[in-house]
């Protein structure tokens, strides 16, 4: 007689299995937030499961998830009182909550602050005399101080947008002149005559400004540690493939290699900065931007990691594979149009399993606050985590903020990715404790019966209809 044991499993209590392991399962809906679900251990008879996850054949090495600190964040938290305002910070990175082990930050402006910055804007001043962090103690500082606070071990890169314009070839904040639609919404008020063409480079590439650019590198590192922010990481340019409306600055790779190689980690090297040096953010799926920029044996050398976002995920199966010294990141997940709905958990979800089995490290989440418009200064809409009424006070945790917590809540830094027979629609973890997670999701309008070999333990669960689930077992 075949022997099945019912477990219940909320988030309050765990049950023990035949076996003494302890199970714990939590779904998501769109309606209903982090469950509890049943579980049964079946008797192993040897039938064939619906899905086996190899506990022995271990993948990756996991670094961790994160989200990213703008200015119109805290800004956005700065209408809620200090509790309030403190439990949205105890949702993104306490133990309880997301508990995000990694944090990104711009070096300078995004198109997430209030407007366009730099740390030195006095036209060639190559010894960095005017160099200040000044405004990010009022905004950037005191939001990731916050997170400190509740995850000091959170580990911290960061990346410009823009170098100061007085070492560009147009003296622009921006490359091209447009809006962020058709119509011109967000205009950079850019004169059409000084645009650039995007494949090419839109750093003037003269050694003064080359130096000048290296060592505003190092001032900013220094100076944020001055601040109680140890940055850990710099990825040279977001999105070296791309000219929007808000500040940004187009790389050759061939340029950047010769930035990298040749100014940039000498600087570190003689500044004594131990900050690691990565390439990205890649925004382009062909992987000749990877290889161009590897073939200069300097800029090889350099770098400990490749980090890519958008589109330049399409390029991880081919260079992880060319490249396996290197650890990957997914830098900035896609940010939608501010819809904030089960599509928003859905395209991303596909994202973090096309990247996690193309060999990511770590994944990296785009605004974790907004309020309640969404809009950056360029008056696009995009999604975040968490949302603030400005006017209401109500906050809003999103659909994402569950995808990410599904995944970061339970696989922290140290954790390993698991092999699995059906890879499409699922990830698997050793986690940190030495604990099997999986995460699974429904993508069907029906519930869906899941029959799952775990090692030598077999499982059956049943997922509800557009669903987003988390087993976690040992």
């Amino acid at each position: 007689m075949k022997r099945n044991v019912l477990l219940w499993i909320g988030l309050g209590c765990t049950y023990l299995s035949v076996a003494a392991q302890q199970i714990e399962m939590v779904t998501t809906t769109a309606t209903e937030r982090w469950k509890g679900q049943k579980v049964k251990v079946l008797k192993n008879d040897g039938r064939k499961a619906d899905v086996y996850v190899y506990t022995d054949s271990l993948m990756q090495e996991v670094d961790g998830f994160g989200g990213t600190f703008n200015e119109l964040g805290w800004d956005a938290l700065q209408c809620l009182d200090a509790e309030e305002r403190g439990k949205v910070m105890e949702a993104l990175f306490a133990k309880e909550g997301i508990n995000f082990a990694y944090g990104r930050t711009p070096i300078a402006c995004s198109d997430y602050a209030f407007a366009y910055y730099s740390y030195d804007d006095v036209k060639d001043d190559y010894e960095m005399r005017n160099f200040n962090v000044g405004r990010d103690r009022y905004t950037l500082i005191p939001y990731i101080k916050e997170a400190l606070k509740l995850r000091p071990d959170l580990k911290l890169w960061a990346s410009p947008w823009t170098p100061p314009i007085w070492m560009k070839i147009n003296e622009h904040y921006s490359l091209k002149s447009h809006g962020v639609d058709k119509l011109g919404t967000g205009h950079n008020r850019l004169d059409p005559r000084r645009a650039t063409f995007i494949h090419t480079t839109g750093f003037n590439m003269q050694v003064g400004y080359l130096e000048a650019y290296a060592l505003y590198f190092s001032k900013y590192i220094q100076e944020y540690r001055k601040n109680g922010v140890n940055i850990s990481m710099v990825m040279p340019q977001n999105e070296i493939a791309w000219q929007p409306a808000w500040p940004s600055c187009t790389w050759r790779p061939e340029d950047l290699a010769i930035f990298v190689g040749k100014f940039l980690a000498p600087q570190f090297k003689k500044d004594s900065i131990d900050t690691e040096i990565w390439l990205g953010t890649v925004n382009y799926p062909n992987p000749d931007y990877v290889r161009a920029f590897l073939k200069d044996k300097d800029a090889a050398a350099a770098i400990d990691g490749i980090g890519v976002q958008w589109t330049g995920k399409q390029a991880l199966p081919v260079i992880q594979h060319e490249y396996p010294r290197y650890r990957y990141m997914q830098t900035e997940n896609e940010c939608g149009d501010g819809e904030n709905d089960w599509t928003s958990l859905e395209r991303s979800w596909k994202a973090v399993v096309h990247c996690f089995n193309h060999g990511v490290s770590s994944y990296m989440y785009w605004n974790m606050v907004l309020d309640e418009t969404g809009k950056s200064g360029w008056d696009w809409a995009q999604n975040s985590l968490v949302r603030v009424n400005r006017q209401t006070r109500e906050v809003v945790y999103t659909d994402e903020f569950y995808l990410m917590k599904h995944l970061s809540h339970f696989v922290q830094p140290g954790s390993r990715r698991l092999k699995v027979s059906a890879p499409g629609n699922m990830l698997a973890f050793r986690n940190h404790e030495g604990k099997t997670v999986v995460v699974t999701y429904n993508s069907g309008p029906q519930p869906e019966k899941r029959n799952l070999q775990i090692g030598g333990q077999r499982l059956e669960f049943e997922l509800p209809p557009l669903s987003l689930s988390t087993l976690v077992c040992g």
